[in-house]
């Protein structure tokens, strides 16, 4: 059925904003270019990962999964920590019967990293996050082991909620086109950018094959599903 309450996107309009936001990061070429490039090539199984097809592990009677496609200030983050404490709260569950499950795919892939590629591949500059604590473009992940009072919650960093059990995926395509666009831009190899990037995923955070591949394999599990960028 085709939905009337909202107008259609011109297709012409949607690439523009695709080869916008490609310059923003400093990089040559379009996304869109490069995303259709990497459909036809990945067929390598993604190194290092766990069972895939055990991902995402979830477990009690209240699950939830967040779609981050744009670091968005850290909202994924946000809203699965307010998951988390509304269902204690409202529902006296404990984080024991309660799954949440981030996808951090497409231009949310930065919170995936620890603070060395953050530093070598000017994240903060590329993707415009500001470090809370200097207001200068981040050399660091400032959602991960951030220092007291520099986020919005302090409950919505990264390792505190991975100790509460909440589940992070990110994309493999992303990684591999973001890191040669950002190879390019400081003038390394793409393929050491790639397995420097690789190695640098914060631990307990799955490297998945695709972020939609999670999205879908989420839902599977009986994961509600939640646009989070």
């Amino acid at each position: 059925m085709t939905r009337h309450d909202a107008p259609a996107t011109p297709r012409r309009g949607f690439l523009g904003t695709i080869a916008a936001a490609s310059l923003a990061l400093g990089m040559g070429g379009t996304l869109a270019e490069r995303l259709h490039a990497a459909e036809r090539r990945v067929t390598d199984p993604v190194p290092g990962s766990p069972d895939l097809e055990r991902w995402p592990e979830v477990h009690g009677k209240h699950r939830q999964s967040y779609d981050a496609v744009t670091w968005n200030n850290g909202f994924s983050l946000v809203w699965s920590m307010i998951f988390l404490d509304t269902n204690n709260q409202a529902s006296n569950a404990p984080d024991s019967d309660l799954s949440a499950v981030v996808v951090l795919r497409h231009e949310a892939i930065p919170l995936a990293f620890t603070d060395p590629i953050w530093a070598k591949y000017k994240l903060g500059d590329a993707f415009k996050i500001n470090d809370p604590k200097t207001k200068a473009p981040a050399e660091r992940n400032p959602f991960y082991h951030a220092g007291e009072g520099e986020l919005m919650f302090p409950g919505m960093s990264i390792d505190k909620l991975q100790q509460r059990g909440v589940i992070f995926g990110v994309c493999s395509i992303a990684l591999g086109i973001i890191s040669g666009m950002r190879a390019d831009a400081i003038g390394v190899d793409k393929a050491a950018a790639k397995a420097e990037w690789t190695a640098a995923v914060i631990p307990g955070i799955t490297l998945l094959p695709s972020g939609v591949w999670g999205v879908n394999r989420a839902q599977e599990r009986g994961c509600s599903y939640c646009y989070a960028s």
